[in-house]
């Protein structure tokens, strides 16, 4: 699943994470972040890269399965003791 724009909006949100915090974590620009939220096409490894970066802070991307495309924070794994 290739993540849509809105989607990536809605993660940085549920992060709390700024465009320039997503730049560098998925290792590109500040201004193809902004670019890939405005909706402009990206090559698929960019785009790719930035799902990547939010799914290792914790995002679970979900389809569109009738109620829209959408992001949840994933439950964190319990410790062992």
């Amino acid at each position: 699943m290739i993540i849509l724009p809105v989607q990536c909006r809605m993660a940085r949100a549920a992060l709390g994470l700024g465009v320039r915090e997503l730049a560098a974590a998925a290792k590109v620009s500040i201004d193809t972040v902004a670019r890939f939220e405005r909706g402009e096409e990206l090559k698929e490894r960019t785009v790719e890269a930035i799902q990547h970066a939010l799914e290792a802070g914790g995002i679970e991307f979900i389809d569109e399965n009738g109620g829209g495309p959408g992001v949840r924070l994933r439950k964190p794994l319990k410790q062992k003791r």
